[in-house]
């Protein structure tokens, strides 16, 4: 049985994954095929104008300024930073028209699961996020350490918030993705969940993911 998703709310579903997961391009290409569909992420590419250039700064400013700095600023404080861009995508949910499907890349679950890896402890304001209006399905698209490692070249594109140790390695962020998926998996056990594995081209997990997801919204 699909989860409410809250009274008022247009019906959504979230995309969701480790890093490197190929979320975003999988957002952009269903965009592009379902224009009917609203797509909602930090991405810069789906913010409004008049939201982007906050939340852009917010995120660099939570990577290079706070979490790359640990000694400098608490678990707790870089989980209220983190709460300006949780509480917009929970904003979002409530603008444009109630009958438009939405898709939501990620939602709250990742963020919070990035929150618990930097020491933050359950309580306020994870157990807020937890109650904000749940999704009908979450499409969990999966992806191999291995190929994860590549899509990031070999190390060279990671922050902080996606490996473990000072310097990224293959240990260190092998390690990291298989804390953040069983801890994404943990937030997510109470609802309806679609797995699509790793596909060899993007186009065929679009179209699982576009399958599962006019089924949920019909």
């Amino acid at each position: 049985m699909a989860v409410d998703s809250g009274h008022g709310h247009a019906p959504f579903c979230v995309l969701l994954g480790p890093d490197y997961a190929g979320k975003s391009s999988a957002l952009d290409r269903l965009g592009r095929a379902v224009p009917g569909w609203r797509m909602l992420s930090l991405d810069d590419a789906h913010l409004g104008p008049e939201h982007a250039a906050l939340i852009g700064r917010l995120r660099r400013h939570a990577v290079q300024d706070v979490a790359a700095r640990p000694g400098t600023w608490s678990p707790e404080f870089f989980a209220s930073l983190l709460q300006t861009a949780v509480v917009h995508l929970r904003d979002q949910l409530d603008e444009g028209d109630p009958n438009t499907p939405m898709v939501v890349d990620s939602y709250y679950y990742k963020l919070l699961a990035k929150c618990r890896l930097a020491g933050a402890p359950d309580g306020p304001p994870l157990d807020w996020w937890r109650t904000f209006p749940q999704p009908r399905r979450i499409v969990y698209l999966d992806v191999r350490p291995e190929t994860a490692w590549r899509r990031c070249g070999f190390g060279a594109e990671l922050n902080v918030l996606e490996h473990y140790g000072p310097q990224p390695d293959w240990d260190g962020f092998r390690r990291y993705q298989s804390d953040l998926a069983k801890i994404l998996h943990g937030e997510i056990q109470h609802l309806p969940v679609t797995v699509i594995p790793e596909r060899d081209r993007p186009e065929q997990t679009v179209a699982e993911i576009r399958e599962v997801l006019t089924r949920e919204f019909r």
